[in-house]
């Protein structure tokens, strides 16, 4: 007579099975006494099975499973270990995220303005904000307001500017009697408030009031160029790697720097300025981009062949010069033409230095986020 193997039967029979795998892989970790024990158990679990009783086989089961899972107890600090691997897999992926997709930059001058702000200081003669109002335009608009006064008569000796986490800054002001702390960057505190080496102060007396608006925030898309080549009208980020008219200026200690600039000069162009038009190749550029710094509105200014109230640049120094852009290499110009340090000062930008396009303003949350054009 032809009799079905009852359900439980089967169930322990897969049970024995899996202990059995589990000694196999175990048994060179286990204890003598933890061996013997589950090989007691799986001998009393199959004389279960021999008897056909479901209660005896309910048994069986649970005491074997109970002397396993004293065998595979988790290690000590187990969530404490699993939280450090989870935030190491995080680390890991946002550093290759930065490596190879993306990459967050700070504009640092105003060079392109008003396309893309950099750090601007403004003096003020009125007291800043309430508490609150402060911390929301810092957040929404990246604006730090202070009012800074001396505490005697004194005068300044030095300027120290930090950086934690490449992104607070603060600058130290040392006075022949106090020193004086602001999260606010050196250069533009000596530039905007004309707090400076050898300045005095009577006692109450204002060192800096107003406020600091951060540069803006910018998301660097390292992919594409990989794929495509840049396009003239591009705002890109470059190394400064090898060129020497700006390396000379830098401290040696912090090595090549990048910039971001609007790629104006393709390989083979030849380029002219007569302010406020720039001509590529003997035609004004009909993109959007070179159109509106030469349309003179909205803050734009036109081109132009120097600085403000300064000397003629080493290269498109005047509306009769041109330039061609040669093999390799690419002409860089900042949007706000009259206050930008670029390839009409220091030259041509090498193909090879070129890191990326820049993508989207990503804080602050002024008229300028979102996409880059």
């Amino acid at each position: 007579m032809f009799l079905l193997t009852p359900r439980y039967i089967k169930d322990a029979k897969n049970y024995i099975h899996g202990a059995k795998k589990f000694l196999s892989y175990k048994k060179d970790i286990l204890q003598h006494a933890q061996i013997h024990q589950i090989e007691s158990g799986i001998r009393d679990l199959q004389s279960a099975i021999r008897a056909r009783s479901r209660e005896a086989v309910s048994v069986s089961v649970t005491r074997l499973d109970e002397l396993i899972g004293k065998c595979v107890q988790p290690p000590k600090n187990a969530s404490l270990r699993e939280n450090i691997e989870v935030f190491l897999v995080a680390v890991i992926i946002a550093a290759g995220v930065k490596a190879f997709l993306i990459q967050p930059f700070r504009i640092p001058t105003g060079s392109m303005q008003p396309t893309l702000y950099g750090i601007v200081g403004v003096p003020t003669d009125t007291p800043p904000p309430n508490p609150l109002t402060r911390v929301f335009e810092f957040f929404i608009l990246g604006r730090h307001s202070f009012d800074l006064r001396a505490k005697e008569e004194d005068v300044v000796v030095s300027l120290s500017e930090k950086t934690y986490a490449n992104f607070f800054t603060f600058t130290q002001i040392v006075c022949r009697r106090h020193t004086y702390t602001l999260f606010v960057p050196r250069d533009p505190l000596m530039r905007y408030f004309r707090v400076v080496p050898g300045r005095q102060y009577a006692a109450g007396e204002v060192i800096a009031r107003g406020h600091m608006d951060t540069g803006d925030q910018v998301f660097v898309d390292k992919v594409s160029y990989n794929f495509v080549k840049p396009a003239s009208g591009d705002v890109f980020v470059f190394k400064t790697t090898g060129i020497h008219e700006i390396e000379s200026g830098l401290d040696p200690a912090m090595g090549s720097q990048h910039y971001i600039k609007r790629l104006a000069g393709m390989p083979g162009d030849t380029m002219r300025i007569a302010p406020p038009l720039l001509y590529l190749n003997g035609k004004v550029p009909t993109d959007f981009v070179f159109q509106r710094v030469m349309s003179m509105k909205d803050g734009y200014q036109g081109y132009s062949n120097a600085g403000r109230g300064g000397p003629a640049f080493r290269f498109l120094g005047s509306p009769e010069e041109t330039f061609t852009v040669p093999a390799n290499s690419y002409f860089a110009l900042g949007d706000n033409s009259y206050h930008s340090r670029d390839s009409r000062d220091w030259g041509i930008v090498p193909a090879r230095n070129v890191a990326g396009r820049g993508l989207v303003v990503y804080w602050p949350f002024s008229k300028r986020w979102g996409l880059i054009r």
